[in-house]
């Protein structure tokens, strides 16, 4: 049986460059290169919130980095369809509750994420 960080590993591997590069920016608090990951016109929604275009992600990654500090794993990644992926996170912070696994549906357009929906 895999230990988990093989089985991270495994599931990282199976990624979409753009959704990697995406989760390795904000693992980082890296704004500028998690915003490259994303359509100019793409919609992010978080905690009820929809954040839309370059200006307001761009704001969204900021806050995020800095309101809570946290570690994420990743448990779980599955294409839904050739330009949609499930992907659940394990995270454990300081924020509100201290631990969640939430889920990231991305929509992926030419090669960016035009979509990405949070959720518990």
């Amino acid at each position: 049986m895999p230990s988990p960080i093989e089985l991270e590993h495994s599931l990282v591997r199976e990624l979409p460059d753009v959704v990697a590069r995406y989760q390795s920016a904000h693992d980082r608090s890296d704004t500028d290169a998690a915003l490259t990951t994303f359509s100019p016109d793409a919609v992010v929604s978080d905690d009820g919130q929809a954040y839309r275009g370059h200006g307001e992600i761009r704001d969204w990654l900021a806050r995020a980095s800095v309101e809570f500090t946290y570690t994420r794993t990743l448990v779980d990644a599955e294409a839904i369809n050739p330009h949609t992926w499930l992907v659940t996170n394990h995270l454990e912070g300081d924020f509100p509750g201290g631990v969640v696994d939430l889920r990231y549906r991305f929509v992926l357009d030419s090669g960016l994420i035009a979509e990405l929906e949070i959720a518990p």
